[in-house]
Protein backbone atom coordinates (compact mmCIF):
# COMPACT_ATOMS: atom_id res chain seq x y z
CA UNK A 1 0.00 0.00 0.00
CA UNK A 2 1.11 3.24 -1.03
CA UNK A 3 2.27 6.21 1.29
CA UNK A 4 -0.18 9.50 1.53
CA UNK A 5 2.57 12.11 1.72
CA UNK A 6 2.53 15.85 2.49
CA UNK A 7 4.73 18.07 0.18
CA UNK A 8 7.44 18.67 2.54
CA UNK A 9 7.50 16.87 5.75
CA UNK A 10 9.26 19.07 8.68
CA UNK A 11 12.43 17.50 9.53
CA UNK A 12 11.56 16.75 13.21
CA UNK A 13 13.19 17.33 16.28
CA UNK A 14 11.81 14.87 18.40
CA UNK A 15 9.75 11.60 17.05
CA UNK A 16 7.16 9.99 19.95
CA UNK A 17 6.99 6.35 19.09
CA UNK A 18 4.15 3.72 20.15
CA UNK A 19 4.85 0.13 20.52
CA UNK A 20 2.46 -1.83 20.53
CA UNK A 21 1.31 -2.48 16.63
CA UNK A 22 4.31 -0.04 15.57
CA UNK A 23 7.30 -1.46 17.22
CA UNK A 24 6.51 -4.95 18.16
CA UNK A 25 3.16 -7.08 17.73
CA UNK A 26 2.44 -10.35 19.80
CA UNK A 27 6.35 -9.75 21.19
CA UNK A 28 7.93 -10.08 17.87
CA UNK A 29 9.40 -7.02 16.22
CA UNK A 30 7.74 -5.16 13.70
CA UNK A 31 9.89 -5.93 10.46
CA UNK A 32 12.18 -3.04 10.10
CA UNK A 33 11.48 -1.54 13.79
CA UNK A 34 15.49 -2.17 14.34
CA UNK A 35 16.09 0.05 11.42
CA UNK A 36 13.70 2.76 12.13
CA UNK A 37 14.91 3.33 15.85
CA UNK A 38 18.97 2.79 14.90
CA UNK A 39 18.09 6.17 12.18
CA UNK A 40 16.60 7.87 14.82
CA UNK A 41 19.29 7.67 17.21
CA UNK A 42 21.67 8.29 14.23
CA UNK A 43 20.34 11.88 13.12
CA UNK A 44 20.28 12.92 17.35
CA UNK A 45 16.68 13.06 16.91
CA UNK A 46 15.03 13.08 20.71
CA UNK A 47 13.32 10.03 20.75
CA UNK A 48 10.62 9.54 23.01
CA UNK A 49 8.16 6.04 23.79
CA UNK A 50 4.83 6.40 24.47
CA UNK A 51 2.63 3.43 25.23
CA UNK A 52 -1.01 3.33 26.31
CA UNK A 53 0.56 -0.41 27.57
CA UNK A 54 0.23 0.02 31.04
CA UNK A 55 1.33 -4.04 32.11
CA UNK A 56 4.91 -2.76 32.37
CA UNK A 57 7.13 -0.63 33.94
CA UNK A 58 9.57 1.47 31.79
CA UNK A 59 12.57 -0.19 32.84
CA UNK A 60 10.76 -3.50 31.58
CA UNK A 61 9.54 -1.74 28.64
CA UNK A 62 12.90 -0.31 27.58
CA UNK A 63 14.50 -4.16 28.29
CA UNK A 64 12.29 -5.77 26.34
CA UNK A 65 12.24 -3.60 23.10
CA UNK A 66 16.49 -4.12 23.43
CA UNK A 67 15.93 -7.74 23.62
CA UNK A 68 13.28 -7.66 20.60
CA UNK A 69 14.84 -4.67 18.40
CA UNK A 70 18.33 -5.07 19.45
CA UNK A 71 18.63 -1.43 20.18
CA UNK A 72 19.30 0.22 23.59
CA UNK A 73 16.03 2.14 24.94
CA UNK A 74 17.04 4.27 27.85
CA UNK A 75 14.49 3.42 30.40
CA UNK A 76 14.11 7.18 31.25
CA UNK A 77 12.76 7.81 27.80
CA UNK A 78 10.04 5.55 28.19
CA UNK A 79 6.10 6.97 29.05
CA UNK A 80 4.09 4.64 29.75
CA UNK A 81 0.03 5.10 30.65
CA UNK A 82 0.54 3.50 34.26
CA UNK A 83 2.74 6.47 34.80
CA UNK A 84 0.54 9.25 33.19
CA UNK A 85 -2.34 7.56 35.65
CA UNK A 86 -0.42 7.50 38.78
CA UNK A 87 0.61 11.57 38.08
CA UNK A 88 -3.00 12.32 39.03
CA UNK A 89 -2.96 10.93 42.18
CA UNK A 90 -1.84 12.60 45.48
CA UNK A 91 -1.67 11.97 48.89
CA UNK A 92 -5.68 11.95 49.24
CA UNK A 93 -5.96 8.92 46.97
CA UNK A 94 -3.64 6.40 48.87
CA UNK A 95 -4.67 3.50 48.65
CA UNK A 96 -5.54 2.71 45.42
CA UNK A 97 -7.28 -0.41 43.96
CA UNK A 98 -5.56 -1.62 41.21
CA UNK A 99 -7.02 -3.63 37.78
CA UNK A 100 -3.73 -4.36 36.59
CA UNK A 101 -0.24 -5.55 36.27
CA UNK A 102 3.59 -4.58 37.23
CA UNK A 103 3.10 -1.38 35.31
CA UNK A 104 0.67 0.46 37.25
CA UNK A 105 2.18 -1.18 40.79
CA UNK A 106 5.52 -0.22 40.14
CA UNK A 107 4.06 3.57 39.50
CA UNK A 108 2.51 3.30 42.76
CA UNK A 109 5.25 2.11 44.88
CA UNK A 110 7.81 5.01 43.43
CA UNK A 111 4.44 7.68 44.07
CA UNK A 112 4.85 6.24 47.74
CA UNK A 113 1.05 5.03 47.54
CA UNK A 114 0.00 1.80 48.67
CA UNK A 115 -1.95 -0.72 46.69
CA UNK A 116 -5.03 -1.96 48.06
CA UNK A 117 -7.59 -5.14 47.29
CA UNK A 118 -10.13 -3.53 50.25
CA UNK A 119 -12.93 -2.30 48.58
CA UNK A 120 -13.63 -0.18 51.44
CA UNK A 121 -10.29 0.89 51.98
CA UNK A 122 -9.64 2.33 48.50
CA UNK A 123 -9.63 6.31 48.07
CA UNK A 124 -8.80 5.66 44.13
CA UNK A 125 -9.07 2.77 41.53
CA UNK A 126 -7.01 2.92 38.96
CA UNK A 127 -8.02 0.57 36.17
CA UNK A 128 -5.69 -0.74 32.80
CA UNK A 129 -5.00 -4.01 31.21
CA UNK A 130 -5.42 -7.18 33.32
CA UNK A 131 -5.29 -10.04 31.91
CA UNK A 132 -6.28 -11.75 35.26
CA UNK A 133 -9.74 -9.75 35.28
CA UNK A 134 -12.52 -11.62 36.95
CA UNK A 135 -15.93 -11.08 38.72
CA UNK A 136 -14.29 -10.75 42.00
CA UNK A 137 -11.81 -7.90 40.67
CA UNK A 138 -14.73 -6.05 38.91
CA UNK A 139 -17.27 -5.98 41.94
CA UNK A 140 -14.50 -4.96 44.48
CA UNK A 141 -13.38 -2.00 41.88
CA UNK A 142 -17.29 -1.11 41.35
CA UNK A 143 -17.89 -0.84 44.71
CA UNK A 144 -14.69 1.51 45.68
CA UNK A 145 -16.02 3.81 42.75
CA UNK A 146 -19.36 4.09 43.73
CA UNK A 147 -18.40 4.60 46.94
CA UNK A 148 -16.98 7.63 46.01
CA UNK A 149 -12.83 6.46 45.28
CA UNK A 150 -11.71 8.41 42.39
CA UNK A 151 -12.06 6.20 39.09
CA UNK A 152 -8.53 6.79 37.21
CA UNK A 153 -8.08 4.61 33.67
CA UNK A 154 -5.00 4.11 32.35
CA UNK A 155 -6.48 4.20 28.96
CA UNK A 156 -9.53 3.67 27.26
CA UNK A 157 -8.51 1.70 23.83
CA UNK A 158 -10.93 -1.20 23.45
CA UNK A 159 -8.93 -3.49 22.34
CA UNK A 160 -5.01 -4.24 21.56
CA UNK A 161 -3.25 -5.44 18.85
CA UNK A 162 -2.00 -9.19 18.40
CA UNK A 163 -0.74 -11.20 16.10
CA UNK A 164 -4.11 -12.34 14.55
CA UNK A 165 -7.20 -11.00 16.03
CA UNK A 166 -7.11 -7.96 18.12
CA UNK A 167 -7.92 -8.77 21.87
CA UNK A 168 -9.72 -6.57 24.35
CA UNK A 169 -7.79 -3.89 25.84
CA UNK A 170 -7.94 -1.89 29.30
CA UNK A 171 -10.74 0.08 27.73
CA UNK A 172 -12.96 -3.15 27.76
CA UNK A 173 -12.75 -3.55 31.39
CA UNK A 174 -12.86 0.02 32.27
CA UNK A 175 -16.55 -0.26 30.25
CA UNK A 176 -17.31 -2.80 32.51
CA UNK A 177 -16.11 -1.02 35.84
CA UNK A 178 -18.16 2.12 34.60
CA UNK A 179 -21.13 0.62 34.00
CA UNK A 180 -21.15 -1.53 37.38
CA UNK A 181 -20.42 1.60 39.56
CA UNK A 182 -22.13 4.12 37.32
CA UNK A 183 -19.53 6.58 37.66
CA UNK A 184 -17.28 7.56 34.84
CA UNK A 185 -13.18 7.72 34.35
CA UNK A 186 -10.41 10.17 34.59
CA UNK A 187 -8.54 9.07 31.12
CA UNK A 188 -4.82 9.57 31.66
CA UNK A 189 -3.28 7.89 28.58
CA UNK A 190 -3.27 8.90 24.79
CA UNK A 191 -4.34 11.19 23.81
CA UNK A 192 -5.47 12.70 27.25
CA UNK A 193 -3.87 15.34 29.05
CA UNK A 194 -1.96 13.74 31.88
CA UNK A 195 0.14 12.04 29.28
CA UNK A 196 0.58 14.79 27.25
CA UNK A 197 2.44 16.30 30.40
CA UNK A 198 4.54 13.37 30.83
CA UNK A 199 5.72 13.51 27.18
CA UNK A 200 6.00 16.72 26.41
CA UNK A 201 8.22 17.50 29.83
CA UNK A 202 10.64 15.00 27.64
CA UNK A 203 11.02 16.68 24.42
CA UNK A 204 13.65 19.42 22.76
CA UNK A 205 12.47 22.45 21.11
CA UNK A 206 11.50 22.26 17.83
CA UNK A 207 9.01 20.08 15.57
CA UNK A 208 7.72 16.74 17.10
CA UNK A 209 6.61 13.93 15.29
CA UNK A 210 4.07 11.27 16.75
CA UNK A 211 4.49 8.04 15.11
CA UNK A 212 1.39 5.27 16.38
CA UNK A 213 -1.25 2.74 14.37
CA UNK A 214 -4.29 3.88 16.14
CA UNK A 215 -5.95 7.91 14.66
CA UNK A 216 -8.54 8.00 17.62
CA UNK A 217 -5.35 7.71 20.02
CA UNK A 218 -2.26 8.38 18.35
CA UNK A 219 -3.09 10.70 16.04
CA UNK A 220 -5.70 12.23 18.52
CA UNK A 221 -2.28 12.86 20.68
CA UNK A 222 -0.47 14.56 17.75
CA UNK A 223 -3.33 17.02 17.54
CA UNK A 224 -3.81 17.94 20.91
CA UNK A 225 0.07 18.57 20.85
CA UNK A 226 0.49 20.45 17.85
CA UNK A 227 2.47 17.93 16.74
CA UNK A 228 2.77 15.67 12.92
CA UNK A 229 1.24 13.27 12.91
CA UNK A 230 2.51 9.69 11.03
CA UNK A 231 -0.13 6.20 11.16
CA UNK A 232 1.63 3.38 10.10
CA UNK A 233 -1.02 0.57 8.97
CA UNK A 234 0.59 -2.75 10.72
CA UNK A 235 -1.40 -2.57 13.73
CA UNK A 236 -5.13 -2.06 14.52
CA UNK A 237 -5.18 0.81 11.52
CA UNK A 238 -5.11 -1.78 8.78
CA UNK A 239 -5.77 0.03 5.73
CA UNK A 240 -5.92 4.11 5.37
CA UNK A 241 -10.31 3.85 4.48
CA UNK A 242 -10.37 3.03 8.03
CA UNK A 243 -9.33 6.51 8.83
CA UNK A 244 -12.04 8.40 9.65
CA UNK A 245 -12.18 12.01 8.93
CA UNK A 246 -11.57 13.90 12.10
CA UNK A 247 -8.18 11.96 13.13
CA UNK A 248 -6.54 12.24 9.54
CA UNK A 249 -3.13 11.93 10.12
CA UNK A 250 -0.64 14.37 7.81
CA UNK A 251 1.46 11.10 6.74
CA UNK A 252 0.15 7.38 6.39
CA UNK A 253 2.83 4.62 5.92
CA UNK A 254 2.60 1.05 5.41
CA UNK A 255 4.69 0.40 9.02
CA UNK A 256 7.84 2.14 10.81
CA UNK A 257 9.95 0.62 8.11
CA UNK A 258 9.40 3.64 5.83
CA UNK A 259 10.86 5.91 8.32
CA UNK A 260 14.02 6.10 7.81
CA UNK A 261 13.42 7.31 3.72
CA UNK A 262 11.19 10.21 5.59
CA UNK A 263 14.46 11.17 7.76
CA UNK A 264 16.59 11.34 4.60
CA UNK A 265 18.43 7.77 5.70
Amino acid sequence: MGSRVVASPPPPSNVVLDVDGCLTIGGAAVPGASEALRSIQRLGIRCVIATNNSTRSPHHVARRLGTVLGVAVPPESVVTSAMAAVSLLGPEHDPALVIGEEGIRTALAEAGIAATDDADAARSVIVGLDRRFDYDTLSRAARAAASGAALIATNDDPTFPSVGPDVPGAGALLAAVEAASGQRATVAGKPHAAMMRCVAALLDPGVTWMVGDRAETDVAFARAGGWFAVLVLSGITVAADLITEQWTPDLVIPSVADLPALLGQ
